[in-house]
């Protein structure tokens, strides 16, 4: 098939609402949105455990988070399909090919994705904000949520890079999920399917979406820090 006349079968299936494809763009945000928000709050909070404390081998700590960054996500998938499966440690679960068991597998990825872009945000923050809260008569927890709010716009940058990270990542979802139809397949693993199998059409259709919500991301997140002239 042509590049242009699959392109073009691919809108003409988006524009027909087709019910299997929108499904499959459901489920990838579904999985994608509640594995991160698993992961958001825990990841801040160690973001900022590590940026606040010292203690013994923080610096590895740090250079252990960072590496984490380039995790292969087929080797967290296959860590995690080992530890769900019937014959693992957490079997009795039942996670393994549901989009529980997924949405868990986002989570470990988009983790250190989140704690990564926090802590650096964190710690490129000016001292002085949190020395001045603590002056003020500002508790521990007053202080974390007043530095959380004037830093709000790094961490939402940190939330946006682990979307990016779980929704367009194949290797976990496919071991975890299964790429089960009408349950466990998500628009990253459908993709591999549908062109492997020539099914180029579906395949495009899957890819203009994925593309479309990365640009929706990214604009909503422009448009909230007031960048680009949006509020000009």
């Amino acid at each position: 098939m042509e590049i242009g006349t699959a392109t073009a079968d691919a809108f003409r299936l988006l524009a027909s609402g087709d019910a299997g494809l929108w499904f499959i763009v459901w489920t990838s945000l579904m999985v994608a949105v509640l594995g991160l928000a698993l992961a958001t709050v825990p990841a801040i909070a160690a973001a900022w455990l590590i940026a606040t404390r010292q203690f013994p081998g923080r610096r590895a700590v740090v250079v252990v988070a960072q590496a984490f960054l380039s995790f292969p996500t087929v080797l967290v998938g296959l860590v995690l399909y080992l530890l769900l499966t019937r014959q693992g440690p957490l079997g009795s679960l039942h996670l393994l090919f549901t989009p529980a068991g997924m949405v868990l597998g986002q989570a470990v990825i988009g983790f250190p994705v989140v704690l990564a872009f926090a802590l650096s945000t964190l710690q490129g923050a000016d001292v002085r904000l949190r020395e001045t809260a603590w002056v003020l008569g500002a508790g521990r927890w007053r202080t974390f949520l007043t530095v959380i709010r004037e830093l709000r716009f790094g961490l939402m940058a940190a939330v946006v890079a682990g979307f990016g990270r779980v929704i367009a990542e194949v290797g976990s979802a496919l071991m975890i999920g299964g790429n089960i139809e009408g349950s466990t397949r998500t628009i990253t693993t459908a993709i591999a399917l549908e062109t492997s199998k020539g099914e180029f059409a579906q395949g495009i259709a899957l890819g203009i979406v994925l593309v479309a919500l990365a640009l929706l991301v990214n604009i909503g997140m422009a448009w909230l820090q007031g960048a680009g002239g949006f509020r000009r």
